[in-house]
């Protein structure tokens, strides 16, 4: 069994930061690539940022670049997104996400095996 819990959303203004975490049990995901992606109303899940097991392959989308931050702390084995200067467009709901096995790709949700139910991010003006 494998089991990933996000937390840490909540409401903040524009230019307000939050910090996520993703906690996983069960099955390791050591060396292997976790990732957080996000979804808003009407639209598809979108890839916003991945890592490695140690920190030194790191991926973000175009719109996060600069702003956000992922971070792995694995003795804790926990994932973590620290979000800054947050804008209207960022609002959505923040997902945890892992694989259990070797892939070539890192930003699609097929991707990926494991997901956690989700944390809401609201931004207010």
């Amino acid at each position: 069994q494998v089991q990933l819990v996000e937390s840490g959303g909540g409401l903040v203004q524009a230019g307000g930061s939050l910090r996520l975490s993703c906690v996983a049990s069960g099955r390791t995901f050591n060396n292997y690539m976790m990732a957080w992606f996000r979804q808003a109303p009407g639209k598809a899940r979108e890839f916003v940022a991945a890592s490695s097991w140690a920190g030194t392959t790191i991926y973000y989308a175009e719109p996060v670049k600069g702003r956000f931050t992922i971070s792995r702390d694995n003795a804790k084995n926990t994932l973590y997104l620290q979000m800054n200067s947050l804008k209207l467009e960022d609002k959505a709901v923040y997902y945890c996400t892992g694989r259990t096995r070797s892939r070539s790709s890192y930003f699609g949700v097929s991707d990926y095996d494991y997901w956690g139910q989700g944390t809401q991010v609201t931004v207010s003006s």
